[in-house]
């Protein structure tokens, strides 16, 4: 038996379920009879242990199990009659002034919240376009030949030169260097190697250390001071000056393959065909650039349903989300090798991000419900077989999917969010900016 709902806020609300001992101690005694026929103590035959000895081994248990049975059934049939759609789980807490031969408990709980959302067509949302060049593509090739790189020492005359007539150390170089480093006079951990090797520009070394190194050529040496700075990785030289000696041992010019069809071989076009290998690079850009594009509108999206919904949002679902967060994040870092074992992963750290991911749940879960934007089958097997495009085998990316309910699932999501995306862009304000090709290479937009 259930009382009427009480509401204690917004959201939260309690119930107060009871129902007679005499059941509880009935549905028990069902029970321990049960477990008697199967139960097993030294001295006697399986199923013939006296019913005082099961009841002394098994009685707290089957006691709690038939408590939670009966709790949970008579809050779900609460819970149902009343219409409630309940958040999370209740809080079930005992209640001390019960009638005599009578059990009652209160059942605090949140209820999800009415999601109304503001007329669309008054949002106003700036999408963004980008387009792939030949400029990108040219950058884009210069980059894979840096991949590719190799050095020559300076000097020594070889199938590709000598590196020029200048043989000192400039930018792009690969130095090899010996090096002292002293604070006060006296060597610091970290502060001395030799054939240390590190090339000229890539900022691997603080920039003192580099403007010291240019300039200089092969056998000589240099004195310099490098303060270190105040938040430096190493906290024992942090905010301190050291003063370096270097010296140069080798010097290599790098080498960059030429644009020809060897070069052409190396990704792939057996043929050497050069403007194929554009042709691929534009294609594979501009799947890039449609992913980050797709993704950086999605987020304007999503902060346009954010803007026009206002609710309140289960507290529960929160703390849950929270949680499921921090756990994920260490899995990830345990499967990066870091000892998580005593690391803490306060779930406060986690509760912004874990609110925006549930208001955007509940505000989604409504608009599809609403607007029937569930994704086909049609859709799904579409966007299966643009991810197989990258693929050798289409087929086997295909199976992977098909195969697996969870994958399938996920991709069922993508679909859907995609569905939503463009159902809210159809009917808001949409405003479409260019944005360059660069910026949006290293944006790090995230759904």
């Amino acid at each position: 038996m259930a009382t009427a709902v009480e509401t204690l806020g917004k959201l939260e609300r309690r119930l107060t379920i009871s129902f007679p001992l005499t059941d509880v101690r009935t549905e028990v005694e069902k029970r321990l009879k049960q477990q008697a026929k199967t139960a097993k103590a030294p001295g006697f035959r399986p199923g013939k242990v006296p019913l005082k000895m099961v009841a002394a081994q098994y009685g707290y248990q089957i006691e709690s199990e038939v408590l939670n049975d009966k709790v949970g059934r008579a809050f779900n049939a609460a819970a149902n009659e009343n219409e409630l759609r309940v958040a999370g789980y209740p809080s079930i807490e005992p209640k001390e002034d019960s009638p005599e031969g009578v059990l009652t408990f209160n059942a605090t709980f949140e209820v999800y919240p009415d999601v109304v959302i503001s007329d669309l067509a008054a949002a106003e949302i700036t999408t963004v376009k980008a387009e792939v060049s030949d400029a990108e593509i040219d950058k884009t090739i210069d980059i894979l030949r840096k991949q590719r790189v190799h050095y020559h020492v300076k000097g020594e005359a070889g199938e590709h030169g000598d590196g020029g007539a200048d043989q000192s150390a400039q930018s792009g170089d690969r130095a090899t260097v010996d090096f002292t480093g002293v604070i006060d006079g006296v060597e610091f951990p970290g502060g001395k190697a030799e054939d240390y090797a590190f090339v000229l520009g890539e900022g691997r070394m603080l920039p003192e250390f580099e403007a010291a190194t240019i300039g200089l050529k092969a056998g000589e040496s240099k004195t310099f001071d490098l303060a270190f700075p105040a938040d430096y990785h190493g906290a024992d030289v942090a905010g301190k000056t050291a003063q370096f000696t270097i010296t140069l041992k080798k010097l290599e010019w790098a080498h960059l393959p030429a644009v020809d069809g060897e070069f052409a071989k190396t990704l792939g076009m057996e043929d050497g065909d050069l403007d194929k290998m554009r042709a691929d690079i534009k294609v594979n850009l501009e799947r890039e650039v449609s992913g980050r594009v797709k993704a950086r509108n999605k987020e304007a999206v999503m902060d346009a349903l954010l803007a026009a919904t206002d609710m309140e949002v289960p507290k529960v679902m929160i703390a849950q989300d929270a949680e499921r967060l921090a756990e994920m994040t260490r899995q990830d870092m345990a499967q990066r090798g870091m000892d998580v074992k005593n690391m803490p992963f306060p779930q406060e750290l986690f509760a912004a991000k874990a609110e925006r991911r549930v208001r955007l749940g509940l505000i989604l879960s409504q608009l599809v419900s609403d607007n029937s934007l569930q994704a086909t089958a049609e859709q799904v097997k579409a966007q299966i077989e643009d991810f197989a495009q990258s693929y050798e085998d289409p087929r086997e990316v295909l199976k992977y999917y098909y195969s697996d309910r969870r994958r399938l699932s996920e991709v069922e999501a993508l679909v859907l969010e995609e569905n939503v995306v463009n159902y809210v862009l159809s009917k808001a304000k949409v405003t479409a900016t260019a944005v360059a090709f660069d910026e949006l290479m290293g944006s790090n937009a995230q759904a």
